[in-house]
């Protein structure tokens, strides 16, 4: 059934906008005339953004009509507790539409609702969005509507996206301040080279005595910056598309995500952000009733590492095989051996899912300490490094003219 957006006035003058689904643009005027609604515009859902497009195929709308994994979270929690109060799978999807405030999602609730009415099932109507509901949210889904526990399986979905969610916005934050810093140092070094220490190192040409080495490195920058910058702002996108393209290529990316790991600090906590990610969603799939098979297949594919990917593809083709999954994982030397300790303990016991928790659980909080840990060390060591920046310029202008001063007493 078609959906169209409007933009009209209720009863009681005021503006109202939205979606509504109808068989015709008339069957969707009448209904919502019914519902009180005098629609002064009404489009179908994905021309009604056609204004906005700037020239030919940019559309403005995009960029503010996203939705967000926090969006995706709240959404899901709130069916679940509809679900969980007793009522009906469409009418829970229904009352949830009607509330929702980003179009977007709004819309794509609107269509996945007329498709289960339609005798469809969720997990096959919100994968045909695979941008908004990725492989995991899709599968626990279907594993819920087959075991006939959905609302338990959505509230372990809302829990696990709020979760991944907090813990990028973590690491992200954790890395505002230092990423500010160099941008800010950089541009006040940059003015500093360019426009004072060329005026400053101007008496120093007439000097026929050899200019201390610091004094000519800090030249060397100056003139350089101020006579080719334009090589330097064509440079720097060129070395990143270069980068980016040596990224996309089979042997770059395995090259850097092997050294990535071995990054002092950085290495370590990319390691336990993995670690903690893989066993979170192991758990959580195979809690919500996932074949192991499946659910090794899903979490693989959200391992961005493919390192470590290839250590869980080997892992994932040895258990389909008869193995346990820890040995693989204890030969591959990659995770740590607490984790696949705890691994082999969940085998034998039989409580799996619980021991992927608890390694989930341990390394989140590692992660808030390292972060934390992170974040206090970079402060002072940004500090220094521009303190150090800022000593070697004024260190090298001091030298030639206490050198100038011994030679004129």
């Amino acid at each position: 059934m078609p959906v169209y957006q409007y933009v009209g006035i209720d009863q009681k003058g005021k503006r109202a906008t939205g979606m509504v689904d109808a068989d015709s643009e008339r069957a969707a005027r009448f209904k919502l005339r019914r519902q009180g609604v005098f629609p002064t515009t009404l489009v179908p859902q994905g021309r009604a953004s056609a204004p906005q497009k700037i020239g030919l195929s940019f559309d403005v709308s995009k960029f503010f009509n996203r939705v967000k994994v926090k969006d995706v979270a709240v959404m899901t929690r709130q069916l679940s507790s509809l679900l969980n109060a007793g009522i009906p799978l469409v009418e829970s999807i229904e009352a949830l539409t009607e509330q929702l405030e980003n179009a977007k999602l709004k819309a794509i609730l609107t269509e996945v609702r007329e498709e289960v009415v339609a005798g469809a099932k969720l997990s096959d109507s919100l994968g045909k969005h695979p941008n908004i509901f990725g492989d995991l949210y899709v599968n626990m889904i279907n594993a819920g509507e087959a075991s006939g526990t959905l609302d338990v399986v959505l509230m372990r979905l809302a829990d696990f996206t709020e979760g991944q969610a907090a813990l990028r916005s973590k690491v992200i934050g954790a890395m505002v301040y230092p990423v500010i810093m160099t941008i800010v140092g950089f541009a006040l070094l940059s003015m500093l080279l360019v426009y004072v220490v060329p005026k400053v190192t101007q008496i120093f040409e007439d000097m026929n005595e050899a200019l201390p080495l610091p004094t000519r490195l800090l030249m060397a920058v100056s003139g350089m910056l101020q006579h080719y910058w334009y090589l330097i702002l064509l440079g720097i996108p060129v070395v990143i598309f270069l980068i980016r393209k040596l990224m996309k290529t089979p042997k770059g990316r395995a090259w850097w995500d092997a050294k990535s790991l071995k990054i002092p600090l950085f290495g370590k906590l990319q390691l336990m952000i993995i670690v903690s990610r893989f066993a979170r969603t192991l758990a959580t799939l195979l809690a919500s009733g996932v074949p192991l098979m499946n659910a090794m297949d899903i979490t693989r594919n959200l391992v961005t590492n493919t390192k470590l990917r290839k250590i869980i593809e080997k892992t994932r083709d040895e258990v389909r095989e008869g193995a346990n999954m820890a040995d693989p994982l204890i030969k591959s030397g990659a995770f740590p051996p607490i984790v696949t300790r705890m691994i082999a303990v969940g085998e034998r016991t039989g409580e799996l899912e619980k021991m992927l928790e608890r390694v989930a659980d341990n390394y989140d909080t590692e992660v808030d300490t390292t972060v934390s840990t992170l974040t206090t060390i970079l402060e002072p060591v940004m500090i220094l490094v521009m303190a150090g920046v800022v000593s070697f310029v004024v260190m090298s202008i001091l030298l030639p003219i206490l050198k100038m001063n011994q030679l004129g007493a």
